[in-house]
């Protein structure tokens, strides 16, 4: 079992940055494969990013590359996302997940344990 918190979303003018953490308690967590996903209001939730257990393998979605940056410290059993130049259509509900499974991985069903989220509103 593994719980999870995220923290740092806030407002932020477009064009800024944001660092959201994610804390995991439990067993095991070097062993998981982490993830950022995120969700708006009335949409389906979609995945942002995405790191294997060794740090070797990481994961974008196309609408984040090249401005967010996703990382792990296995000793503080915490995951990260760096988030850049962030634009309005970036607002929305951001929840960190556990996977099991393989690497890097990007479909939602592969992931096993979600904490509750942090909002992250981008205005411009």
């Amino acid at each position: 079992q593994v719980q999870l918190v995220e923290s740092g979303g806030g407002l932020v003018q477009a064009g800024g940055s944001l660092r959201l953490s994610c804390a995991a308690s439990g067993r095991a967590f070097s062993r998981y494969t982490m993830g950022w996903f995120r969700q708006v209001p009335g949409k389906e939730r979609e995945f942002v990013a995405a790191i294997s257990w060794s740090a070797g393998n990481t994961n974008y979605a196309d609408s984040v590359k090249g401005r967010f940056t996703i990382s792990r410290d296995n000793a503080k059993n915490a995951v990260y996302v760096e988030m850049n130049s962030l634009k309005p259509e970036d607002t929305a509900v951001y929840y960190c997940a556990a996977s099991r499974y393989g690497s890097a991985n990007s479909r939602q069903d592969d992931y096993h344990y979600w904490g509750q989220g942090t909002q992250v509103t981008v205005s411009s």
